[in-house]
């Protein structure tokens, strides 16, 4: 078993995520990408830890709290995919971000990472910049979730949908729902802009965040995730043909 810890107390963690760094796991079997990986991180200023396998990545991340998974698809063993099912059954990492690294390059392959979980993901291979750029956007946007300005209203009532900005829980019929990071900032966006129209361009930069590029499919993806798991309440989100998504004002 590989092991790489640069910290492995949690009090030590939690201050750094406060300044946009943090624990990051990442699950890779080729050595020469998992060191690339890591190095490249810690160069940007993250804590790493690494796992050559999912069973490894899962006992890891189960022993100690990390704040963000960057993971390998084709694992030997269990998947990629199915470590993120497993995590995101876990307390700690149902809100986690977590980035996909895959040699899958098909959309639908893509859209199969996004609807079990992923938050992003990047194909090999990839530049560094870009892998960084897209860690270092999962983070903004997880404490942008996380840190509620104060003069911002708790809470956000759409019919028997429910969200509490401060908590961050969403809940329909008083039925809790559990979101991931990206889709709970996509349906607070659409939330707070009641009624308008917004397009897939302007929801592309709502939750991938600046300098990200990502196709428009995405965005499309996370609505149908979305829309499914709010079941009853799914129709409060509209789609407007051509133009993109509004909720009922």
């Amino acid at each position: 078993m590989e092991l790489t810890t640069n910290s492995n107390k949690r009090q030590e963690g939690l201050q750094a995520m406060g300044t946009g760094k943090g624990a990051v796991l990442i699950v890779e079997d080729e050595h020469e990408i998992r060191d690339l990986i890591r190095i490249q991180l810690e160069r940007a200023g993250f804590q790493t830890t690494t796992a050559s396998s999912a069973e490894e990545g899962l006992r890891l991340a189960r022993d100690q709290e990390f704040h963000l998974l960057v993971l390998d698809w084709m694992l030997p063993g269990m998947s990629g995919v199915d470590l993120i099912r497993d995590l995101r059954k876990h307390e700690n990492y149902f809100d986690k971000p977590i980035l996909m690294v895959t040699a899958k390059t098909e959309p639908d392959d893509i859209v199969t990472g996004l609807e079990q979980g992923a938050d992003d993901y990047i194909t090999k291979p990839f530049e560094t910049s870009v892998l960084i750029a897209r860690v270092k956007a999962l983070f903004r946007r997880f404490h942008h979730l996380t840190e509620t300005p104060e003069t911002e209203e708790d809470f956000i009532t759409l019919g028997p949908l429910n969200l509490n900005l401060k908590a961050y829980e969403v809940t329909c019929k008083e039925t809790l729902i559990q979101l991931t990071p990206s889709e709970f900032k996509l349906l607070k966006c659409l939330a707070n802009n009641k009624g308008r129209v917004l397009t897939r361009d302007q929801l592309i930069g709502e939750v991938q965040g600046e300098g990200v590029s990502v196709v428009g499919r995405t965005v499309d993806t996370h609505i149908f995730g979305l829309r499914k798991k709010l079941g009853e309440c799914a129709d409060v989100i509209e789609t407007v043909r051509g133009v993109g998504y509004r909720v009922k004002g």
